[in-house]
């Protein structure tokens, strides 16, 4: 991990604001989800990728039902669909 020197109080809120520099680098965007993780004692912000279900897989991931699904999985669903 490495250390940017950027500094950021806390407001009242308990809220912090990343700098423009991070949003920009990370392609972070204001409707965006953040997971975050605690590791000992660092706190760890990650941008959240769609996934496929069932490969895991973040490109051409699109909703279905609810679910992310990428296209290979899609395709073979819809082949498994037709066979029966």
């Amino acid at each position: 991990m490495q250390a940017m020197g950027i500094v950021r109080k806390l407001d009242p809120l308990g809220r912090i604001v990343l700098p423009m520099e991070l949003r920009r680098y990370y392609g972070i965007t204001p409707q965006d989800g953040l997971e975050i993780l605690v590791d000992q004692e660092k706190i760890i912000l990650r941008k959240i990728v769609p996934r496929c279900i069932f490969c895991g897989a973040t490109d051409d991931v699109t909703t279905l039902k609810g679910k992310n699904v990428c296209q290979n999985c899609l395709e073979t669903l819809e082949a498994r669909a037709k066979a029966e």
